[in-house]
């Protein structure tokens, strides 16, 4: 199947593929059996056969027990579709899962498997389909990805989706359109599904600072790959090499824009150091490009990425202009924060959604372990995990500044209550999204039902009315039950279409900020309550050394 690269990013991302490539095998092929990640030629052994992959899972959709290539075929003959050389033949889906989710939130293949094919069905049904999930990306990175191949051909009617904007994209006999208003929806329900399923994720309605096409990257990996062959022969040789990181054409004038933004104070001061570079900045349309002088054709910013649009660049001047106004003025003496403050905020700066593999843990009850039959081995491993536990214990203690018992509880109950407000307001969000994916439900319902709505205003007598309402008796029905959903509601006025889907999109964006948050107050409510617990048992235990100790004397 011609370019079905596995594009691989270290968070949850979502990708598509088009392919004119008549051989549906391929795909199966491509999935199935080793290639070379460069060329994407299959991998032969010494005998010229196929090498298959270590470790997959794959299913196929809609085809009637059939191979996918076969039935894929049988359809396109049947409905006439997807003959000729420019057609779209396949598209072709990847979910990228986050590295960390197979160790942190238990991610297997064969979960990811189950989500693939539940994804493809709620989303490309009346499709024909292969679903196959691959334990592993490029570089060995460890993420887990899912592979949907669709057959472009529908072969069966419908339910209008709310990515679907014509009347045709419900239509058995007709193609799949994979148009922006579809990615945005699809990007949106992989958020939902992370969020379902507890898994790491990136907000993917909005842009990236550093937008890297699969062209970029593949040039890279190439690109890389020839420098360091050509350091070794000449390290082999005894000459210095070159520089042992490859940038490619986009990255050098990413560095060479961020360069000139962090010290202009005005966009003719960044024009003119840019132009120093031989990088010509262009405004058209209230859109920034630049052309380097390799070049004939500007890049527009938008192809380098959020970081570098009119936007950005604006705000950025303005910020450093700013920054030298307060410079000029004269310097306030600056207050110098206590160690466990820096230490704090600091801390507070990781990443939200960042695996915590140094957090404080539970101290073991040796006594109650030992009561329960534990051996000695065990008892000398508790008391080694005691000692570093007591430790990281009391290092968080005094970071936070906590002075007593009584602090640290007033500090665990306030987190408690920070989290129970942020849970709250979440779940406020989710409801009131759950509303709204229910009206656009039953909207989508009335919308499709319109046709036969005004067929029936079109009838003149009363028995061609009644015969007209028996001929479209499900449409009319699932009209009426629409209708009386919206005067449950209270609706009047139905919304636009396009309307409700922002909101639903705004509501995924709250909710993901919302998510963030309250796993951010989790982890530290729960850190505050290890430690309270810790040093209840640290206190329960200084008795004991004094009374052992007076009884030595």
């Amino acid at each position: 199947m011609k370019s079905c690269r596995k594009w691989v990013k270290p968070l949850a991302t979502f990708k598509h593929i088009s392919s004119k490539n008549a051989d549906y095998g391929a795909a199966e092929q491509y999935l199935t059996f080793e290639h070379d990640e460069f060329t994407m030629k299959p991998t032969l052994d010494k005998n010229g056969r196929l090498l298959p992959r270590d470790d997959y899972r794959i299913a196929s959709l809609n085809c009637g027990g059939e191979d996918f290539a076969i039935a894929c075929m049988r359809s396109n003959l049947k409905y006439g579709k997807n003959q000729k050389r420019e057609d779209v033949k396949s598209h072709h889906y990847i979910i990228s899962f986050d590295p960390r989710d197979a160790q942190d939130n238990g991610l297997t293949v064969d979960r990811a498997q189950q989500l693939g094919e539940q994804f493809c069905k709620e989303h490309f049904p009346g499709h024909q389909a292969l679903v196959c999930t691959h334990p592993d990306g490029h570089n060995h990175s460890g993420n887990i990805h899912v592979h949907i191949v669709i057959n472009s051909l529908r072969i069966a009617e419908v339910p209008l989706l709310p990515y679907m904007e014509r009347p045709a994209d419900t239509r058995e006999g007709c193609k799949h359109r994979c148009t922006d208003a579809a990615m945005e929806y699809f990007k949106a329900e992989v958020m939902e599904m992370c969020h379902r399923e507890n898994l790491y994720q990136i907000d993917l309605l909005n842009g990236s600072k550093n937008r890297v096409t699969e062209r970029e990257y593949w040039a890279k990996r190439k690109g890389q790959a020839a420098l360091d062959k050509e350091n070794s022969t000449l390290a082999a040789k005894g000459e210095p090499p070159k520089p042992t990181k490859f940038e490619t054409d986009k990255e050098k004038l990413r560095g060479a824009i961020r360069a000139a933004l962090s010290s202009a104070l005005s966009f003719e001061d960044f024009s003119g150091k840019l132009l120093q570079q031989g990088v010509t900045v262009k405004e058209s349309r209230g859109r920034l490009s630049y052309l380097t002088p390799d070049r004939t054709k500007p890049i527009t910013a938008r192809k380098l990425g959020d970081d570098f649009d009119r936007a950005a660049v604006l705000e950025a001047l303005t910020i450093n202009a700013q920054n030298a106004a307060r410079a000029a003025e004269t310097p306030a003496p600056r207050q110098e924060y206590p160690r466990s403050i820096k230490d704090r905020l600091q801390r507070n700066k990781a990443a939200i959604n960042a695996p915590k593999n140094d957090g404080v843990q539970r101290m073991v009850d040796i006594a109650a372990k030992r009561a329960e039959g534990k051996g000695k081995g065990y008892e000398k491993w508790a008391t080694l995990h005691n000692l570093k536990q007591m430790a990281a214990t009391m290092s968080i203690y005094e970071e936070s500044g906590f002075s007593s018992l009584e602090e640290l509880e007033a500090a665990l109950a306030a987190a408690s209550a920070e989290l129970s407000s942020v849970h709250a307001e979440l779940k406020a969000v989710e409801s009131t999204l759950h509303e709204k994916r229910d009206l656009q439900k039953q909207l989508l319902a009335y919308i499709k039902t319109k046709p036969a709505r005004d067929g029936l205003k079109a009838q003149k007598t009363e028995k061609a009315r009644k015969n007209y309402r028996e001929q479209h008796e499900s449409d009319f029905m699932i009209a009426e039950a629409a209708t009386r959903y919206f005067k449950a509601q209270g609706i009047s006025k139905l919304p636009a279409s396009k309307t409700l889907q922002a909101e639903i999109e705004q509501l995924m964006r709250e909710k993901n900020s919302l998510y963030n948050e309250y796993r951010e107050k989790r982890e530290r409510t729960k850190e505050l309550q290890t430690v309270k617990s810790n040093i209840e048992q640290i206190l329960r235990r200084e008795p004991e050394r004094r009374k052992g100790r007076d009884n030595e004397r």
